[in-house]
């Protein structure tokens, strides 16, 4: 049996401002926003991810403290070009540092307008190997 990750709930003080940042500066795809009288929700999922992030007014997202997630993980084939993308959008990242020489050794990291912070980990093998195929990626609610 499979067990995929695909949700992660994001805590945020400001749902305009968080699907602002994540769709425009970070460039995570807005999947959906979601508006009833009982919630206000939106998803939205990095490129090439299998993984969504959701940001809202869930009860559960209301007992964590907006800005109080540490260490998400992105993986990127090429670090300085993801960190220059970001950093054009606007985002302020660290610098770039190398822990090891080894494939997968190389991180930057990135915070959110509440404070949650992403680390960017390159992985320069998910250039010629995705672990989602381009040819296998849907959007959200289309057949892939």
């Amino acid at each position: 049996m499979d067990w995929t990750l695909e949700v992660v709930i994001v805590p945020v003080s400001d749902l305009e401002a968080a699907i602002a940042f994540y769709r425009d500066q970070a460039g995570f795809d807005l999947d959906h926003d979601t508006q009833n009288e009982h919630m206000h929700v939106a998803q939205l999922t990095p490129p090439g991810s299998g993984c969504s992030i959701v940001v809202g007014s869930l009860p559960m997202q209301n007992e964590m403290a907006p800005g109080s997630l540490r260490g998400l993980q992105l993986v990127v084939p090429d670090a300085v070009a993801a960190r220059e993308e970001l950093v054009g959008r606007g985002v302020e990242c660290s610098e770039i540092q190398k822990f090891d020489d080894r494939d997968g050794g190389t991180f930057f990291g990135f915070a959110d307008p509440d404070g949650n912070t992403w680390a960017v980990q390159e992985i320069r093998a998910r250039a010629e190997k995705p672990l989602i195929p381009v040819e296998a990626r849907g959007r959200f609610g289309e057949e892939s």
